[in-house]
């Protein structure tokens, strides 16, 4: 007889040494260098807890899918009560009533020209089908987007990711893909000009750094793009549902996209869910003909679990008004984190909408200090934020993230239903780790120079044995 419960509870710490073996070994060891190697044994609403019954406060979401908490019991129930009513499910030759379902719902929560869903299993195929919609629709090859964007790590979506570290060693790249800067309208402009652009991709707010657009750079983006015959894309598969205080983020400049992307959060946490929204002539200038009614397709993009998931999250959305909490306690934890500049002249800026937050540092003043910051961004630019996030996790139980590659920048994302307890449980750990920068020498820069160590070994080049 299987037994999951029995096989889970018998393994239990085995993780690590499994993932050594059999799944990817260089994360294990990355894991154990900044301390991040826990064993988590159970997680519930902002809280991961360990085998010891420890908490650990989630700032992470899973990079922005827990918006409703971990484990939400309404999202759980409805995953019982689908199997239980023994539904066909992926009969692919049909209509299903889940997906019909899900996508009237969310027709509902965007912009009344949006009439028309197609469904699929992530964030980064949801960008791979809104380029294809984009092309297909409008017969043009050319897609921007912008300067440190990211949009996913498919080959389409990698494409279209503005970001070295992650393209590296998987070109070439697929062509009519290009980046123009952040907020430089001059230089879309020109590009859309040309009259072979299919459509600007961008994200409301760059996940990367936690980048704010221009106050008109995006609706004027938008107009552009009218004026050219180029439709407009928000990639919403962070900053949607809720994330940065409204539904959408593109919300926040009252924009109208030709297509939206969404994932994360639709699934709930439980099973992975998203969707490419569009107007219903794109739509149908995709499937364009009775032979081309799959022409875009995936085979497990509308099963009635995830569409169960997406159903129960977005009711949640609305009846535990987490549209408000976020804003809510977005605006707390900036307001506690901004209080802290004056007491910390490491901070540069805080900054993000909702509870997409991030804090940036910048060289400190003070000789010891500024000695320190240079010694650690000599040998690599992306190892202080990493002090930080560290420290929070092993002094506070704090679960938290560096914004990107070589940025000084902490990111947060922690669910939309904290409240005001575990916003002061945060900003006051945030105070006392940077109160600890000041000591130096003290244990967060001795733990600074054992990352330096390992960065400077990691990038010592391996010997190779000779090939016969």
């Amino acid at each position: 007889m299987f037994d999951l419960k029995e096989i889970v509870t018998a393994r239990q710490g085995e993780n690590y040494g499994l993932h050594e073996a059999h799944v990817n070994r260089t994360l294990v060891k990355v894991l154990q260098t900044i301390g991040f190697d826990k064993v988590y044994a159970r997680a519930e609403g902002a809280y991961l807890y360990d085998m010891d019954g420890q908490d650990y406060l989630d700032f992470l979401s899973g990079y922005g899918v827990y918006n409703v908490g971990r484990n939400h019991p309404v999202i759980r129930k409805a995953i019982e009560d689908v199997l239980e009513m023994d539904l066909p499910n992926m009969v692919q030759m049909d209509c299903a009533l889940m997906s019909g379902l899900l996508a009237e719902k969310i027709v509902e929560m965007t912009p009344p020209h949006l009439e028309a869903v197609f469904f699929c299993n992530s964030g980064t195929e949801a960008v791979e089908g809104a380029l294809k919609f984009a092309r297909g629709a409008t017969g043009r090859k050319r897609i921007l987007t912008l300067s440190g964007s990211y949009h996913g790590l498919t080959y389409g979506a990698l494409s279209a990711t503005n970001n070295g570290n992650f393209q590296e060693g998987f070109g070439p790249f697929l062509p009519g893909m290009e980046a123009i800067p952040f907020n430089d309208l001059s230089a879309l402009e020109h590009e859309l000009s040309k009259g072979d652009v299919a459509a600007l991709m961008a994200e409301p707010i760059q996940g990367k750094g936690v980048n704010i657009p221009a106050e008109h750079f995006l609706s004027t983006a938008q107009d552009l793009c009218r004026r050219h015959g180029a439709l407009f894309i928000m990639d919403e598969v962070q900053t949607g549902l809720s994330r940065t205080g409204k539904t959408f983020g593109f919300e926040h400049w009252n924009l109208e996209p030709d297509i939206i992307t969404m994932a994360k959060a639709l699934s709930g946490g439980y099973v992975p869910c998203g969707a490419v929204v569009t107007r219903r002539s794109i739509h149908q200038g995709v499937f364009s003909r009775l032979d081309r009614c799959v022409v875009h397709s995936t085979t497990f993009g509308r099963n009635n679990l995830a569409m169960a998931c997406g159903l129960a999250t977005l009711h949640l959305l609305k009846e535990e008004k987490i549209n408000e909490n976020s804003e809510k306690a977005g605006n707390a934890l900036m307001t506690g984190l901004r209080k802290l500049q004056d007491k910390h002249e490491l901070i540069k800026e805080v900054r993000g909408k909702g509870c997409m937050i991030a804090i940036e540092f910048h060289q400190p003043k003070a000789l010891k200090l500024k000695m320190a910051w240079k010694a650690i961004h000599a040998v690599d630019k992306g190892l202080f934020p990493q002090m930080i996030v560290s420290t929070l996790l092993s002094k506070h139980r704090i679960l938290s993230h560096v914004a990107g590659h070589n940025l000084d920048i902490v990111k947060i994302l922690p669910p939309l239903i904290i409240g005001d307890k575990e916003v002061s449980r945060f900003v006051n750990a945030f105070d006392d780790v940077l109160t600890d920068c000041q000591r130096f020498p003290g244990p967060l820069w001795e733990f600074g120079a054992n990352l330096v160590k390992t960065a400077i070994k990691q990038k010592k080049p391996e010997l190779k044995p000779v090939e016969a």
